[in-house]
């Protein structure tokens, strides 16, 4: 398995998953070839080229024009099969088969209504995964979780620095990783 490095992507503006977090939260996703995985707030496609080289079948919902071309790009780079549905999440993925693994990466404020519609289409025993770098969206993620009825609830807080050219570490933003599966 190649683990895909950050400065392997194609990058712009929008946010991408950085490596040390991408690969515990695909970890916890437990990606494998028979599984059909949905990103929700998918920006440049880490995760979803990732879980498409690991043989899963994605589906990434992206909302930003930018982040849309900045998958198909980082799609085509890594010659990974990525079907890619531009809008609004929730309404974006109404017309997507029943998936077992969703990982929310971004949620344009509407965590609530997002997380309940993937409730109704996630297949039972199927896994749930969300990354937050602000702590109250965690806690409101964990909880509905919770409300769902998910069970085998995790959340860790990763913190990493970089060393740059010169030798000085840069920091990453700390980022909350919540995992559920839903019974």
């Amino acid at each position: 398995m190649k683990w895909l490095r950050d400065e392997d992507f194609i990058r712009g503006k929008i946010p991408m998953t950085k490596f040390d977090v991408r690969v515990i939260t695909i970890a916890m996703l437990d990606i494998s070839a028979d599984d059909v995985f949905l990103d929700v707030g998918a920006g440049s496609g880490s995760i979803s080229i990732q879980a498409a080289l690991l043989g899963a079948k994605v589906f990434a919902v992206e909302r930003e024009p930018e982040g849309l071309e900045l998958i198909s790009k980082n799609a085509e780079k890594f010659n990974a099969t990525v079907n890619i549905i531009g809008g609004y999440a929730p309404g974006a993925f109404d017309n997507i088969e029943a998936f077992n693994k969703c990982f929310i990466g971004g949620s344009g404020g509407k965590l609530n209504e997002i997380v309940s519609a993937l409730s109704k289409k996630q297949a039972n025993g199927g896994i749930i995964c969300g990354n937050f770098i602000i702590p109250d969206n965690m806690v409101q993620f964990k909880n509905l979780l919770k409300e769902l009825g998910y069970e085998d609830i995790k959340v860790r807080l990763i913190q990493s620095a970089v060393m740059d050219r010169i030798g000085l570490m840069k920091g990453q933003n700390p980022v909350y990783i919540v995992k559920g599966r839903k019974i």
